[in-house]
């Protein structure tokens, strides 16, 4: 292979056979076999999805294979690609993929499409390498835009900003099945930036962008070993179903995203409620993709792969060998780091002073790199590389610049593995299927709603829980132009000193977020409904130490917390995660893989799989596995999950002997929430206008907040019941809907005008009652009778069309016909009964009455609150239902001050 000086990229080295003398040379690379100086018939014009073949002795083999459905369009620009597309089917549907249409200047870009859903996915490289360094530099960003939905963004510059956690979620989901295709030793720093253009609300793009990323990366020059691709597959009833829609997926037992090569699975990353061990590897079974890419693409830059010279691994062996053993058996894991990179830096002496390495060379030394930078031009922080995931052994990655510091670590790798394969034990001297003990502790902390401390070994999970109301919960920005708020979540820390190191403390990684995703999508199907638990609840895990497994420590801490906060879970929950060496032969194996149980950080690192799985004894919630080599079968998986099973019945087992059991009761800081239900069309009463009504409640009765729906349910929280009473009491008299003949007990006058008085009957609640009905004698005015503040009792005897309410007085006096009354005094002015007018303040009253109607009351001007009243002969129904329709969560209600007395309410 060759390098074009002038494009700093690779090109056939005998480029000269395909052109046409017939046809002017491209301008700008005359030797680039994708010139348009091709003639039409050369099979370098219309390359679909593309994947490297074999180095041959003379030079790169190409074959380009035939694809049905493929369209190759010419007429581009000289010097870039032709357009290419084709169609893959993918479940009972096809994908289009097409390349050479938007994003040229890239070293690859496509276009993935399916139904009105398309992402946009481009690959570039650096054009010189960055220095040695023990990961691929690959970085990866997804976006999601909110014109691909027709809307705009909310925020104050309309414009999209800093990746939400979901966008961070999918980025991993690209990362981690790419990365152990990248080839070892090509330094060339790789971005991969993907977006949403259209979403139709049908079909995720998710899977989609892993697709679009995997078929990039296989056109570009990125050398990298297999094609991956990925799909959705969800489980209806008993069939599984392979990329389904968002509608299908409201009825799936099963979220598994599998992604992987023609005939292996890189990773998987799933959640179901309890699915069995068998009826996931079905799953997986089904989303295993076939060859997607089949055709080549630009040559790979093979010539760029760096790799230390095979003698240099056998010095390092000499000169370590005896020590390196006796360093990786210290079963604690600080002092074996610390004997590590001792040795690591008497090894590094050795080799220069033998001459095997320059000076120049080793003297530059281990260095690290900042995990998180401060943008200048925006307030944010930005992650460097979050995907780099060492076990849990550093909180950065290490940019080890010295070839032999590389050497060491892979030489470290190896023993390691040798030591657990032909010995049969592991660094802290457990068999491959024995887990670390287990220590836990809940109640802690006497302020938080609910705390534990759950230790394995030398990992460490100090999990908290808060409970709240509603306005605590969290909102999710999404591409559907609908709120979702989520009323449970998990945020994960993973601070440097967990490790023992500095770093900088700020905004989550996307491991973090990654890993908190994982254990709160574990323990939500263990949650009560929101009807049985109205609480919104928060888990925070801070892993206070780490050494492996800090994501599965969280699922166990964080269950102990709930329970100790007095949620009532259906279940116990625990997480374990998995490791495996696949080629023992090279160590005295049989050849069979070797799978650990609860792995530690350097098991993770140096093994080929990390496989996190969560559930109980009954199935799994869920599931995320990683490999580090060209993938593994399916028999590999079914007896890792196993043996998980296994794992996680002795974890559990070790959880009910927690030293401070969960209290499993609600705490007394924790606050009280009271569900009651209103009459759904006077739900806007009681908010008021501009929210004046639920504010003037909130001061008055003391209590936190008042939540209502549209269907009637209105939650009042606050930290002591009396306040919760007052504020129910005073929802109640507001909601009422009083009914011709109700009688109303010792009523205030709140004001007098000259034709009558208005009375309230309840909070808020006034009617007018006319002056002739105030006496059964002729009054000249209303104050003849009566004075503001005087309390009175009252009978309803109408309500007009507007719901305004007319009162009686005369009606209850002893020796007075009210009926006849009525009828022969003048009822005054018609406009008397529609200027009453409201007010928010007075005593809490209850009212009896004959069934006759539902009267909703309105107001021109001011708006009051009421609430449906049923009879009088029917009020022990009533009392019957309250039960279910009014509640106080964590404390029981007192009893009503207000009883019924012959029919009528005793008022005051």
């Amino acid at each position: 292979m060759l390098a074009n000086p002038d494009s700093g990229r690779l090109h056939c080295p005998n480029p000269s056979q395909f052109l046409n003398p017939n046809r002017p040379k491209c301008f700008r690379f005359p030797n680039c076999p994708r010139s348009p100086c091709f003639p039409s018939k050369s099979k370098f014009c219309n390359l679909s999805l593309l994947l490297p073949r074999q180095i041959g002795k003379k030079g790169l083999a190409i074959r380009a294979l035939s694809e049905p459905g493929g369209v190759s369009t010419s007429g581009g620009p000289q010097g870039y690609p032709q357009p290419y597309s084709v169609k893959i089917p993918v479940g009972d549907r096809h994908i289009l993929v097409e390349t050479g249409h938007i994003g040229r200047q890239a070293s690859a870009s496509v276009t993935v499409t399916d139904g009105e859903t398309i992402i946009y996915t481009s690959v570039c490289l650096a054009d010189t390498p960055s220095e040695p360094s023990d990961f691929f530099p690959l970085s990866v960003h997804y976006q999601e835009r909110f014109s691909a939905a027709g809307r705009t963004s909310g925020g104050f510059f309309k414009r999209e900003g800093r990746a939400k956690d979901h966008e961070v979620l999918i980025c991993r989901l690209i990362d981690r099945p790419l990365r152990p295709t990248m080839l070892n030793g090509f330094y060339h720093e790789t971005q991969i930036l993907s977006w949403v253009l259209s979403y139709d609300g049908l079909h995720s793009p998710d899977s989609l962008a892993v697709t679009a990323a995997g078929i990039a990366v296989a056109l570009s020059e990125v050398p990298n070993s297999k094609t991956v691709a990925g799909v959705r597959i969800g489980l209806v009833g008993d069939k599984f179903i392979v990329n389904p829609t968002t509608k299908e997926m409201e009825d799936s037992e099963l979220d598994l995203l599998v992604a992987g090569t023609d005939n292996a699975i890189l990773m998987i990353e799933g959640y179901c409620d309890f699915l069995t061990e068998e009826k996931l590897l079905q799953a997986v079974e089904v989303g295993q993709v076939e060859a997607l890419v089949k055709k080549c693409g630009k040559p790979k830059m093979l010539d760029a792969i760096k790799l230390p010279p095979p003698e240099l691994y056998n010095h390092v062996e000499e000169i370590a060998g005896d020590e390196l053993i006796r360093a990786l058996q210290i079963k604690d894991k600080i002092p074996r780091r610390k004997a590590l990179l001792s040795l690591e830096g008497e090894v590094l002496t050795i080799l220069t002073e033998k001459g095997y390495v320059s000076k120049d060379a080793d003297l530059v030394g281990s260095e690290t790199i900042p995990d998180i930078f401060e943008d200048e031009e925006e307030d944010e922080e930005v992650v460097v590389d979050g995907e780099v995931d060492e076990g849990d052994v550093h909180i950065k990655p290490s940019s080890r610049k010295s070839t032999p510091l590389l050497v060491f670590k892979e030489v470290t790798s190896k023993f390691l593995r040798r030591r657990i394969v032909e010995g049969g034990r592991r660094s802290d001297g457990r068999t491959p299927y024995e887990i670390r003990p287990i220590n836990s502790k809940c109640g802690l902390l006497p302020r938080a709603h609910g705390s534990a401390l759950f230790t394995r070994g030398e990992t460490q999970s100090l999990a908290v829980v808060t409970l709240g109301d509603k306005q605590m919960a969290q909102r999710v920005d999404n591409l559907v132009d609908v709120d979702e708020w989520k009323r449970f979540y998990l945020q994960y820390t993973f601070p440097p000193s967990c490790v023992g190191e500095v770093g900088r403390n700020g905004a989550p990684s996307r491991r973090e977020i990654g890993h908190g995703m994982l254990a709160e999508r574990a323990l939500e199907p263990i949650l009560p409904s929101e009807d049985d638990f109205p609480y919104t609840i928060r888990v925070e895990s801070t892993i206070t130490e780490s050494n492996g497994s800090s994501s599965m420590a969280s699922v166990c801490g964080g269950c102990l917390a709930l329970q100790d906060a007095g949620v009532p879970i259906k279940s116990s929950i625990v997480g374990i995660a998995m490791g495996m060496v696949l080629e023992t032969e090279e160590f005295g194996g049989n050849g069979a893989p070797l799978i650990l149980s609860d792995i530690t950080g350097s098991e993770d690192a140096s093994g080929d799989m990390d496989f996190k799985v969560a559930g109980n004894e009954d199935g799994v919630t869920a599931f995320q596995m990683d490999v580090k080599v060209s993938g593994i079968k399916l028999p590999v998986m079914r007896e890792a999950l196993l043996q998980a099973k296994d794992g996680r019945k002795h974890i559990i087992a070790e959880m009910l002997k927690c030293s401070s059991p969960p209290s499993r009761s609600l705490s007394k800081y924790a606050p009280l929430i009271h569900i009651m239900k209103v009459n759904p069309e006077k739900v806007y009463l009681i908010i008021g206008s501009g929210g004046k009504k639920v504010k003037s409640i909130i001061e008055e009765s003391g209590v936190d907040t008042i939540d209502t729906q549209e269907d009637g349910i209105v939650r009042i929280t606050s930290r002591d019941l009396s306040s919760i009473e007052k504020a129910k009491a005073i929802i109640t008299n507001l909601t009422m809907v009083p009914l011709v003949g109700d009688i109303f007990r010792n009523c205030e006058i709140k004001s007098i005008v000259p034709y009558g008085v208005f009375v309230e009957i309840a909070p808020g609640r006034e009617g007018l009652c006319h002056i002739s009905e105030l006496s059964s004698e002729w009054l000249a005015k209303a104050e003849d009778a009566v004075k503001v503040g005087e309390h009175i009792d009252v009978k309803l005897i109408e309500v007009n069309e507007k719901g305004q309410l007319r009162l009686s007085r005369k009606a209850l006096l002893p020796d007075t016909d009210a009926e006849n009354a009525s009828s022969k005094q003048p009822t005054g002015d018609s406009n008397d009964v529609a200027s009453q007018e409201t007010s928010d303040k007075g005593s809490t009253k209850k009212i009896s009455s004959t069934p006759k109607r539902d009267v909703a009351e309105e107001l021109p001007q001011k708006k009051f609150i009421r609430r449906l009243v049923g009879a009088a002969k029917d009020r022990p129904n009533i009392n019957k239902d309250k039960t279910k329709s009014s509640k106080v969560v964590g404390s029981v209600s007192s009893k009503d001050e207000n009883t019924l007395v012959n029919g009528e309410a005793n008022i005051g």
